[in-house]
């Protein structure tokens, strides 16, 4: 009897274990169920949830009048979502394809394995593809690279797809995992190659995994980026806040819907000191059916806003958007004219135009009423320097430095050289901005070189400075390099009466409502006003320096002068002519230059030509600079109506062709200058080599289909392995797996009888 309490008090322990096991189960289940069933239905959501990074949107680039030079436009793109593809096939066809590569690890080269995402792509995606006729050719070997360098950032199949294949994606169920159509943003250069050695151009970042944000997303579409120029140069202002989209896939990773967008913010808005008028006038000069390899910059000597700057040959930047072919790259990179270099900004020999730097450099030692004798040439050294009149068997004669400017002769400018000083040119040359960096926005604006006594010294400490060096610099040639803005800039100096500006491309910044961006400190990051670098006045007389002023104006306006071709009606013009021997790529090259400004009582325009393979500044550079007034001024007057069109790059058939003269543009009063006139080129300058700019960094570069991304017509998909959806009691008993369905037809459903 003893045993039955006993019996019962085990069955009632029993009881009780069971009882709090079942609490303890029950309670688990209210937990995970109840209390934290918006925290496990949130991870479920989570995990078909997808979010795509939307590139931000850059801000405009317009003129100083607020015409759009550079804007945006939505481009649709085919984009393959590469880690979904490949789970896509592993669960159709139960494996995964494998590749090996070599890959570095700790310095060694070491075999790896990765999914071979061309095979998977080529076998499942392209033949649904082809069944929609919107299959396109790719680059195999650049899809397997992004996938291995870049795998959350979606590879771009297919670029600017059309309304025709965006249609097909609508009406149609692709059906297949980790493809998609999106639009994004893209450049539009709205005139073509109008301004685009100042403009630039973007392209896509280097490495996108070095990006701060990369891992807020599921995919990362990058922004792209300023690569040269103003678009690189200002591209911390340009560039805006990027959105989100929030995708919804099926669990056969299909995306499904779109279940919200947070759109991009713009970027700033940047104006530049340009006229887009003046830009175009100036553009359509150089467009002169003789020219091949030239330059033009117009300047407000007032401020230093450059209102136009331009180089031939050019190039439209809308071939890099959104990405250039490897073939128009490589052409636009072995053209022997160069056309990504901007010749505004490149160094060059500046010939006689650098004379007027000599002359203030004696005005500065007091030499206004110095005369030099011309013979014909001078010895220093063991050099004999001619003067360009000796080649026509003449002298110039004993002048002055007015005069002197109106003949351009050389042997005045040696002596008067040697007399001020080279220490005292190379003061002036400082002052006006020569061999002095000017901060634009540019990339590839060049210094050009200022020489003297202690630049040798620093540059080639061996070489002593010479009288006969001093001879040669003060005629622009030697060492001596200039660019035509930095030549724009010196001519604006003594047109206004002394004041050296620096020029200013970059007019403001304005957030998109119109407000300007401000710094870091709170201040205006781009503040709309000129910078001053220096003032002659500081130098030389009012009185000194009209006597540059008065020899410029008999330059163009009385005989004997050599830039009487710039001669424009009803306005007086003051400049002057250059020429100068350089040596471009190993080959002797010739360089006509022009810097003048107007009007010459109240100058509102500073303007410099270069012509390389131009022999003569006043039969060549002098008339595009009338040309380009001419049309300026009748604008101003209302006579002319500037309509701005989209420009095809400038491009001659024949940049290296000798030009002795131009023979469209043809002056309004006056005589022709006939050959006996024109100043010749200085040949004994030692061949100088032009400093000219880099090509940027690389824009984003389409790769060229390979052979296994040719797409092959018929291709069809493999079998996907059977999927066993019997029970494990099923599987156990031996019941055999039913029939799989019939597959669907892959065109749209048939709408039946009605």
């Amino acid at each position: 009897m003893a045993s039955r309490p006993s019996t019962e008090l085990r069955l009632i322990f029993l009881g009780f274990i069971i009882l709090c096991g079942l609490g303890v189960l029950v309670t688990k289940l209210w937990w995970e169920q109840v209390a934290r069933g918006q925290i496990w239905s949130k991870k479920i959501a989570n995990r078909s949830e997808v979010t795509v990074r939307i590139p931000s949107v850059r801000g405009e680039i317009r003129d100083r009048n607020g015409v759009t030079l550079v804007a945006n436009r939505a481009s649709y793109e085919v984009d393959f979502y590469l880690p979904d593809m490949v789970r896509g096939f592993r669960r159709e066809m139960g494996y995964t394809p494998l590749v090996e590569y070599l890959a570095t690890v700790k310095q060694m080269k070491t075999k790896q394995k990765e999914a071979d995402i061309v095979k998977i792509v080529n076998d499942s995606v392209i033949p649904r593809l082809n069944e929609l006729d919107i299959a396109k050719d790719y680059n195999s070997e650049h899809l397997q690279k992004h996938y291995r360098n870049d795998t959350l950032v979606p590879f771009t199949y297919e670029e600017e797809v059309d309304f025709k294949t965006i249609a097909k994606f609508s009406e149609h169920n692709v059906g297949l995992p980790g493809v998609e159509i999106s639009v994004k943003p893209v450049r539009q250069y709205v005139y073509g190659a109008l301004a685009s050695h100042m403009l630039g151009y973007v392209g896509a970042p280097l490495d996108v995994n070095l990006l701060p944000d990369i891992t807020k997303y599921t995919f990362y579409q990058p922004d792209v980026e300023g690569k040269s120029q103003i678009e690189a140069g200002m591209d911390k202002y340009l560039r805006g806040s990027p959105g989100m989209r929030v995708l919804r896939k099926s669990v056969k990773g299909v995306i499904e819907s779109e279940d919200r967008v947070d759109p991009p913010k713009p970027g700033a808005n940047v104006y530049l000191t340009l006229d887009a008028r003046i830009q175009y006038i100036t553009e359509q000069a150089l467009r002169h059916p003789q020219l091949g390899r030239a330059a033009a910059v117009v300047v407000d000597p007032n401020n230093g806003d450059i209102l136009a700057m331009a180089s031939v040959p050019s190039f439209d930047p809308n071939v890099f958007i959104p990405s250039v072919s490897a073939t128009e790259w490589k052409k636009l990179n072995t053209d022997p004219a160069i056309p990504l270099i901007s010749r505004a900004v490149s160094a060059f020999p500046p010939g006689s135009t650098f004379k007027i730097v000599t002359g203030l450099g004696g005005l500065r030692k007091n030499m206004g009423n110095a005369k030099f004798n011309c013979p014909g040439g001078i010895s220093y050294g063991d050099h004999y320097f001619k003067c360009w009149i000796a080649d026509k068997h003449g002298t110039h004669g004993t002048v002055g430095l007015a005069d002197a400017l109106r003949v351009s002769c050389d042997c005045f400018f040696y002596q008067y050289g040697n007399a001020a000083g080279m220490e005292s040119v190379d003061e002036i040359g400082k002052i006006l901005g020569i061999g002095e960096h000017y901060d634009i926005g540019l990339q590839d604006e060049k210094d050009g070189v200022m020489p003297g006594p202690a630049w040798i010294k620093t540059k080639y400490p061996d070489i002593k400075w010479t009288s006969a060096q001093t001879a040669n610099a003060s005629i622009g040639q030697g060492y001596v390099l200039a660019s035509p803005l930095q030549m724009a800039m010196a001519y604006a100096a003594v047109a206004n009466g002394g004041i050296a500006y620096e020029p200013r491309l970059v007019k403001t910044v304005l957030t998109p409502e119109g407000k300007p961006v401000l710094d870091d400190s709170g201040q205006e990051a781009v503040p709309d006003k000129p910078k001053v670098r220096g003032d002659l006045r500081s130098q030389v007389t009012k009185e000194q320096l009209e006597i540059i002023r008065h020899g410029l104006w008999m330059v163009v306006n009385e005989a004997g002068g050599t830039g009487a071709k710039s001669r424009v009606k009803g306005i007086t013009v003051a400049g002057k002519t250059g020429s100068a021997q350089c040596t471009d790529r190993g080959k002797e090259d010739m360089i006509a230059w022009f810097c003048c400004f107007a009007p010459y009582d109240k100058p509102r325009y500073a303007i410099c030509t270069m012509v390389q393979g131009g022999h003569h500044g006043g039969s060549v550079a002098a008339p595009i600079a009338q040309h380009i007034l001419e049309q300026v001024i009748s604008m101003e007057q209302g006579n002319l109506n500037v309509e701005l069109t989209k420009l095809e790059p400038a491009h001659s058939s024949h940049p290296f062709d000798k030009i002795e003269a131009l023979t469209d543009y043809k002056t309004n009063t006056g005589s022709l200058i006939t050959p006996e006139e024109e100043e010749g080129a200085d040949t004994h300058g030692g061949g100088a080599k032009p400093d000219m700019g880099g090509n940027g960094a690389a824009p984003d570069i389409r790769a060229e289909a390979d052979a296994r991304g040719k797409v092959q017509q018929g291709r069809t998909a493999p079998t996907p392995k059977p999927v066993d959806n019997r029970s494990f009691l099923q599987k156990f008993f031996g019941v055999k797996p039913s029939a799989p369905n019939p597959p669907r037809p892959s065109g749209p459903p048939s709408r039946g009888a009605h």
